[in-house]
């Protein structure tokens, strides 16, 4: 790595986090502002506001509006360079326009590599407490706590079904599963109670209570009668109690495994939850589309300084995160396929990155 290099990424990432705490610092001033009359009236805790919330509403909106970042770094920098001659200065010294973007390049290495990570693994975990406060304080919304006759497929040929389903307790009332070879049933096991343990170490364990299994062999039925019995059945409770923002709340390796879990059982309206982890690979791509977008506009001098490109930075990574949420909207009510739903802004923006690349001077 040469200096310049270092010199250009220096500058790059540093105008990237400075802009990240600076406007998200007034951020969370205009939210603060706007919600101390619903924390006031809710009695929030205010250990609750700033731990909860505000500690989980910082990498949350950093990241979701990351690619708005990137353009007002790249422009703001970027036509400082310009404005003191300093690119013409590289471009005279023989350093070429597709030279001088690889420190861009390798400084949106860097921001990808990080958004990937903090939203495939960090902020999942971090919304959980962020949207419990919400709903209770901000919002007020109570998410659903029980589940009525509740079917599904957990394994192949096996169907779970239950009357009643307390989310509270996590008991579910006159369980019985089914399980069927040839299309024939060969065993039916109903229980009193399904108990979901939370606490054990092995995962989908519940603890049926009252239970009666009946084993079918062409004419022939043998019933048995247990008090209690220690199952492991390939269900749990998020499976039938569908949270708001429920798709915020996972991993990427839970979000997979959610998906697939469901797809197997033949649920419907995946879609949300598909076009969320796909758009976890998207989003980090932007970083990349928009700093040639950002460069290619900015590299210029210009009489009116940075205005006329940072205005143009900011329209264009506006309507990219608009965007986002359009073709989220139409994946999820249009029935278009998620992964272009997810890729369709990068795909489009790809276009407008080239065009204005080979229009640059160079």
């Amino acid at each position: 790595m040469k200096r310049i290099d270092r010199y250009i990424i220096a500058k790059f990432l540093g105008t990237y986090f400075f802009s990240i705490v600076l406007i998200i610092s007034i951020g969370v001033v205009f939210d603060f502002n706007e919600n101390i009359d619903r924390f006031t009236e809710s009695q929030a805790p205010w250990k609750a506001i700033a731990v909860d919330y505000y500690l989980n509403f910082i990498p949350y909106y950093a990241n979701l509006f990351s690619a708005l970042f990137v353009f007002i770094s790249v422009i703001f920098f970027t036509t400082k360079l310009a404005d003191h001659s300093e690119i013409i200065a590289m471009i005279s010294a023989g350093i070429s326009r597709r030279r001088l973007m690889v420190p861009y390049m390798m400084s949106a290495a860097i921001i990808a590599a990080l958004t990937f990570y903090l939203g495939a693994e960090v902020i999942p975990r971090s919304s959980v407490k962020r949207l419990a406060f919400e709903n209770t304080y901000k919002k007020r919304v109570k998410d659903p706590t029980y589940a009525e006759k509740v079917q599904l497929q957990v394994d192949t040929g096996v169907i779970a079904y239950m009357e009643h389903f307390d989310g509270m307790s996590k008991t579910g009332m006159h369980f019985s599963l089914d399980k069927f070879e040839n299309k024939k049933l060969v065993s039916h096991l109903s229980a009193n109670t399904a108990v979901y343990d939370t606490l054990s170490d092995v995962r989908y364990q519940w603890h049926l209570r009252d239970v009666t299994i009946r084993e079918l062999r062409g004419m022939k039925e043998k019933i048995t009668n247990y008090n209690q019995i220690d199952s492991i059945i390939r269900m749990e409770p998020r499976d039938f109690l569908f949270i708001r923002n429920q798709q915020e709340t996972m991993t990427n390796a839970e979000l997979k495994d959610y998906i697939d879990k469901q797809r197997n059982r033949g649920s419907g309206n995946l879609s949300i939850f598909e076009v969320e982890y796909h758009k976890r690979f998207a989003s980090p791509f932007a970083a990349f589309i928009l700093s040639t977008i950002g460069m290619s506009l900015s590299s210029r001098k210009r009489k009116g300084g940075m205005g006329f490109s940072l205005g143009i930075g900011i329209a264009l990574s506006a309507t990219y995160i608009l965007l986002q949420g359009i073709s989220a909207t139409f994946s999820t009510n249009a029935g278009m396929h998620p992964a272009l739903a997810a890729w369709m802004p990068n795909i489009l923006y790809t276009i407008i990155a080239i065009y204005l690349y080979r229009k640059a001077p160079q």
